[in-house]
């Protein structure tokens, strides 16, 4: 339904559908162009709910200007997206500037504070760490509760919002400090202590590398050129082109391919 209307939505360069929505389970994320009309896209979901007998909850949308910072700040200030259209309805909250909103687990904004999203996580993994010290844990307990604790509840957000280094070096340190007891120093080099069992190693999250992995793989799905290259990649692609260096701002945007296999 939504994709026979008459919005815009955002076009893609290589991708044939424009991109105006994404579903996962109870949660809809909508992507409107400038010129659309938001009563359009509520008259859309209401014929949805009432043909579904599911309940859209317009009372928790959210919406996150995208664009310039002059546009943004725009529609910040008059809830006003063109000239030509009407002011978004009073009761959608419009996120500022610096203002994160939950989406699957992730945060999204302009100019939003990377390490405050994380300020949370550290928060309960220190609440974590200290009701399983109380126990008396052994260094076998330690490393495990190191890898279900700090590498649990850390792994989902490092893949979809990535980790700050700040908040990765605050990590380790809190492993070795956490495995050793609060120690001052380590009685085992660290190489060891990250390393397999069978070598002798203790086998402890090694955050960085775990992290390091991470990026690799989303190399990896970035670096797919199949017919099922995600739209993710496609939308990087068009960024990366647009954030040419200085230097080479005389190639043709169009050409530009990807940074990773062309010298641009």
């Amino acid at each position: 339904m939504i994709r026979e209307s008459d919005l815009k939505g955002y076009n893609i360069p290589g991708e044939k559908e424009r991109l105006i929505t994404n579903l996962f389970a109870d949660d809809t994320s909508a992507f409107l162009n400038a010129t659309d009309n938001f009563e359009d896209l509520q008259n859309i979901l209401s014929k949805w709910c009432l043909a579904s007998g599911a309940k859209f909850n317009i009372g928790k949308t959210n919406i996150i200007p995208i664009g310039t910072e002059a546009f943004c700040k725009q529609v910040i200030q008059s809830r006003i997206t063109d000239c030509n259209k009407s002011p978004l309805p009073e009761n959608l909250h419009i996120a500022k500037e610096g203002e994160a909103v939950r989406i699957l687990g992730a945060w999204f904004g302009n100019k939003i504070n990377a390490e405050q999203v994380w300020a949370p996580v550290l928060e309960k993994i220190d609440t974590n760490l200290a009701k399983w010290a109380k126990n008396g844990p052994t260094m076998d307990g330690r490393r495990a509760i190191i890898q279900m604790v700090i590498g649990g509840m850390t792994q989902y957000l490092t893949v979809v919002q990535g980790m700050p280094k700040a908040v990765e070096k605050h990590l380790a340190k809190h492993i070795n400090t956490y495995l050793w007891k609060e120690k001052e120093r380590n009685p085992v080099n660290q190489n060891v202590v990250h390393g397999p069992l069978e070598k002798g190693g203790r086998k402890v999250l090694d955050i960085k590398v775990r992290n390091e992995a991470i990026k690799i793989m989303w190399l990896k799905k970035y670096l797919d050129f199949g017919p099922e290259r995600r739209m993710w990649a496609l939308i990087a692609d068009a960024l990366f082109a647009l954030k040419v260096p200085t230097s080479e701002r005389n190639v043709n945007p169009e050409v530009c391919m990807n940074i990773f296999l062309q010298l641009w």
